[in-house]
């Protein structure tokens, strides 16, 4: 061997793979995926603690007769409780209420709601006061907005039998006090209290369409309400879709605005799923039967979602 030659290096030897020195080196220079699961696991984490984890615990209580009034301990007993609740006349009742609410204030908020993105997305030469009326309401505590509102229908004193009273000497009328008004008034109050979410989600969405579509438009002679249904909606539609979304889960939900109107009365003709749920487990302290009613509530919801995402979604 010439002496002027160089030896060839040996390749360096690759640590095992477990081997501490080999995890050492994956964390200083980490693939792509492995830096992916680096980054997202405190998301998982956090996610399991918050969402994951109550809502196993929620369907393990609902195997058990759980009451805290009487001082036993949980008996296992398996698929009672929902048997028991679909034979539960309340749970019907408050069910039917809860989707009641939702096919009417839903609908009703994002129509009202797309009228206020509308006049809020108007050129006006100060902006800021409109869009703070948006958030007015929105800001407006739930449980506020119902006293509000039950104090305007108030049968003695409310501001609406003292209008009807003023205009046309109409005798008042005991709002709150009657199944179909009582319920017509709770409506009314969400579709006030939510259209304003649903007016800053669409104003956002407005604000994304590209001018140059209108002005092409009113060049090939298009009129204003054509402009509307042929190029707003269409381009509105994603953001449409994720305030029902939003605004579906919350109605599925409601419980603030009709228990400070009304308690669920008369009788329980406004009482809701979620209202049903607080009596059982906060009232009648029957942990057992209450999270078998919420894992009914949970199942709706996700039914629900997953039809827009599936065939509103899928459109948009």
């Amino acid at each position: 061997m010439n002496s002027l030659e160089h030896p060839v290096p040996r390749e360096r030897a690759k640590p095992p793979f477990g081997s501490r020195t080999s995890l050492i080196e994956r964390l200083k220079d980490p693939s792509d995926k492995a830096l992916a699961v680096i980054l997202l696991a405190p998301a998982f984490l956090l996610l399991a603690l918050i969402v994951v984890y109550p809502i196993g615990r929620l369907i393990w209580n609902s195997f058990f007769d759980l009451r805290l009034s009487g001082g036993a301990g949980a008996t296992f007993i398996g698929l009672e409780n929902y048997a028991l609740v679909l034979q539960d006349k309340d749970f019907w009742s408050a069910t039917w209420n809860t989707v009641l609410i939702t096919l009417i204030t839903v609908p009703g908020a994002l129509v009202v709601g797309l009228g206020l993105a509308m006049l809020a997305n108007l050129p006006f030469r100060r902006q800021w006061p409109v869009r703070l009326a948006l958030l007015l309401p929105w800001a407006l505590p739930l449980a506020f907005a119902g006293l509000i509102f039950a104090w305007f229908f108030h049968s003695e004193y409310g501001v609406v039998n003292d209008v009807m009273r003023r205009a046309g000497g109409a005798e008042p009328r005991m709002w709150l006090l009657q199944p179909a008004w009582a319920f017509a008034a709770i409506c009314l109050t969400i579709v006030w209290k939510t259209s304003s979410f649903m007016a800053l989600i669409l104003l956002a969405g407005l604000q994304m369409i590209p001018k140059s579509l209108y002005e092409a438009a009113e060049v090939d002679g298009a009129s204003k309400w054509q402009q509307f249904w042929q190029i707003t909606i269409p381009m509105l539609m994603p953001a449409i879709v994720v305030a029902l979304i939003f605004r579906t889960i919350t109605a599925l939900q409601t419980f603030d605005i009709p228990y400070t109107m009304t308690r669920g009365g008369p009788g329980n003709s406004t009482e809701t799923l979620a209202m049903l749920i607080h009596k059982t487990t906060i009232d009648y302290l029957d942990v057992g039967y209450g999270s078998t009613l919420a894992v009914f509530m949970f199942v709706l919801s996700l039914f629900i979602t997953g039809f827009y995402i599936q065939r509103i979604g899928r459109n948009a």
